[in-house]
């Protein structure tokens, strides 16, 4: 059996957990900390799928650009995720259809979905080689009572225009999915390595001029015409700023009443052996994720590791962000490893790892402008979708700071939902999040009682 005994509970910095990502590791070229005081066109704060992105399409237009990065490239949650390039199949829907109008929300949709065809289009332009596997995104079900649920966000998303076709059990079977996810639908996309994926944005970045300097932490700054972002050692200056930073955005005094950081946690199996993979069948290594209220997502890697995330979710108080292991969160995907794939019982556990996503209450991403003259611009909320969307994201800040207003932009504004003060947030996340785990919890129960039967 795959456990995670408070016994062998990881020790950070040794052993299975990792402080970083799972898919990364500090880079040999780590770019120097600002020393000066320097100007450019745009600085932008945070170097991840969003952050790399914009400052890539800035210098296509011709802007100095300016990266600030309190770690390492990818360091955050560009390097930390389940790397599934997916569309709009997994997008609440529900949530927010009936607050914008027919047509936005529809805008909305397209978003998610040109997210896709974004990256597969700046892979192949860039060169970038993170191991794409264009499969597909399977969202299966565990249990026959998902199919209503299943089903009911079809419909909604077919009205909203997102295309996704269902997968009876005879296909899923064909297609070589295990057993344990029973039918489900599917959409564009596929998986990547999401650390190969923004380490080849960084090489990309620098190599077309970005002033990247890591390990460089933003202290401060300053609105006006021109705005003056304050580290340690030096400062940078421009007469626009982008803040990249999804889920620490809060903790730099923006968005703390629109985005609630949710700490997101992920299992690695060692490598697969020749036998288990062809036992295993899945030859086309869709990735998978649940209709749970919290998801699941199981998906084999390049290396032939199985990687399973999310399950569970945590929040800290006050919109913290603490790097620490949450073992908990590895148990709870321990067991569910074990149930989905019982013939990989006893496979160990390479790694495990935990991440912020950030989340609006609209499940919406948050982009906008703010300063004395709107001229810094944000970016959050990216709800767990953050390789399609940030990406996309990029370029069309890119374009907005350059003077277009491209309609997708322009169909993501809107009003966000406020959150809670503390403590009023800690209770509310607390009690929701144990709701439905709860809720979770009784589905998987009925999962094991009927394949005991």
């Amino acid at each position: 059996m795959n456990t995670f005994s408070e016994t062998k509970q990881p020790n950070p910095g040794t052993g299975r957990f990792r402080l970083l990502g799972g898919w990364v590791e500090r880079p040999a070229d780590l770019q120097p900390a600002l020393e000066a005081d320097i100007s450019a066109d745009v600085v932008i704060i945070g170097a991840g799928f969003a952050g790399l992105s914009t400052a890539l399409e800035l210098t296509a237009l011709g802007a100095s650009v300016v990266v600030l990065e309190q770690d390492f490239a990818g360091f955050g949650a560009s390097g930390r995720n389940a790397g599934y390039l997916a569309g709009s199949m997994g997008v609440e829907f529900e949530l927010f259809h009936k607050r914008v109008s027919l047509e936005q929300a529809r805008k909305m949709v397209s978003f998610y979905d040109e997210g896709v065809s974004y990256v597969e289009r700046r892979l192949r332009e860039l060169s970038i080689d993170c191991d794409y596997n264009p499969s597909g995104i399977i969202r299966a079900a565990v249990h026959p009572s998902q199919e209503k649920k299943l089903r009911h966000s079809m419909a909604l998303g077919h009205e909203l225009g997102s295309l996704t076709r269902f997968v009876d059990a005879d296909e899923m079977r064909a297609r070589g999915i295990p057993p344990a996810f029973l039918f489900g639908c599917t959409q564009h996309g596929g998986t990547l390595d999401p650390g190969k994926y923004v380490m080849g944005l960084r090489r990309a970045a620098l190599q077309a001029g970005v002033r990247l300097f890591e390990q460089t932490r933003l202290l401060s700054y300053s609105e006006g015409p021109t705005i003056t972002c304050r580290t340690e050692r030096g400062s940078a200056s421009a007469p626009f700023m982008v803040l990249a930073t999804n889920a620490y955005t809060p903790q730099l005094g923006l968005l703390r009443d629109k985005v609630v950081p949710l700490r997101v946690s992920a299992i690695e199996t060692e490598p697969l052996s020749k036998a288990q993979l062809k036992g295993l069948g899945w030859q086309g290594r869709e990735g998978i994720v649940t209709p749970h209220w919290t998801m699941e997502s199981h998906r084999l890697t390049a290396r032939d590791t199985l990687l399973v995330t999310t399950k569970q979710l945590g929040y800290a108080y006050g919109s913290g962000t603490p790097n620490q292991p949450d073992t908990a969160a590895y148990k709870a995907l321990c067991q569910a490893l074990d149930e989905r794939f019982p013939t990989l019982r006893g496979t160990a556990i390479r790694a495990c790892w935990s991440g912020y996503i950030s989340l609006a209450y609209d499940a919406l991403p948050v982009v906008g402008a703010t300063g004395s003259r709107h001229n810094i611009l944000y970016t959050a909320g990216c709800s767990g979708h953050g390789v399609g969307t940030q990406s996309l994201v990029g370029y069309l800040l890119a374009e907005r700071i350059g003077g277009i207003e491209h309609p997708l932009l322009a169909a993501l504004r809107h009003k966000t939902p406020s959150t809670l003060p503390e403590p009023l947030q800690w209770c509310a996340m607390k009690a929701a999040l144990a709701g439905v785990n709860g809720l979770d919890r009784h589905l998987n129960r009925r999962v094991r009682a009927s394949l005991a039967r």
